[in-house]
């Protein structure tokens, strides 16, 4: 299973939500690059970045960012947050990601999103499945929609989208552990997706749990902030 490290920004601070609230906000660096560099440091290959002032707005706000983090480090990056239209989609490849997730614009424009997979392969996008109480939300968590995150996942699998972030909102920053009997469910609907766990998690028997479970990936935030989860054990957790 892989660790994803987590970088979300507002302002262009690292900062991390409490269930994606907002006034929740709590910065953790003013420069995230340091944070990368760190987590580059310790051999960890990938990097969740998302741009949170961009997932309520009207488009890409951090992609300075971005491109910083991109240029001075090989981490493997992939970026969500404002992602409204092709030209954004494409801002977020030429600054350099490599790959981006499509969440709010999956709920609210799906035949735009198609044209993407058709465009650039199902391997430089990701699903972004954001639920709470079992439907999806989007609009950085603001909206609500009608849809069941199960079939959510179904449709756009059936379209060929391979891999899958499901954020369970109400873990998401509690450190209370992720929402692993979601993740079963939803593998055993689906179980040849790349399902990427992400929210509550907050220790190592967390991460072993997941991995159990069938889970492709984990994304890793708060725990590593608040000292939880050290850069040290991710590193020996991704050698096992």
């Amino acid at each position: 299973m892989h660790i994803i490290p987590a970088i979300d920004i507002i302002e262009g601070n690292a900062v991390r939500l409490t269930q994606g609230r907002y006034d929740s906000k709590k910065i953790y660096a003013s420069d995230p690059l340091d944070l990368a560099k760190q987590f580059e440091a310790h051999n960890l290959k990938y990097l969740h970045l998302v741009d949170l002032d961009g997932a309520k707005g009207k488009g890409i706000v951090n992609l300075k960012t971005l491109e910083r983090l991109a240029a001075n480090t090989k981490l493997i990056i992939d970026f969500g947050g404002g992602i409204k239209k092709s030209e954004d989609l494409q801002a977020a490849f030429d600054s350099g990601a490599s790959k981006v997730t499509v969440g709010s614009i999956a709920v609210k424009d799906p035949d735009l999103v198609f044209s993407w997979l058709e465009t650039y392969g199902p391997d430089r996008l990701i699903l972004g499945a954001d639920a709470k109480d079992g439907m999806i939300q989007s609009a950085g968590w603001l909206e609500a929609s009608d849809k069941e995150v199960g079939a959510f996942i179904d449709f756009y699998h059936k379209k060929g989208m391979k891999q899958v972030v499901c954020t369970d909102i109400a873990k998401d920053g509690m450190l209370a552990g992720p929402s692993t009997d979601l993740y079963k469910r939803l593998l055993s609907a689906q179980p040849d997706i790349q399902l990427i766990a992400s929210g509550g998690i907050a220790c190592l028997d967390d991460l072993y749990g997941l991995k159990d479970a069938g889970l492709y990936a984990a994304i890793v935030g708060k725990a590593i902030y608040e000292g939880r989860i050290s850069l040290e054990e991710l590193s020996a957790f991704t050698e096992v």
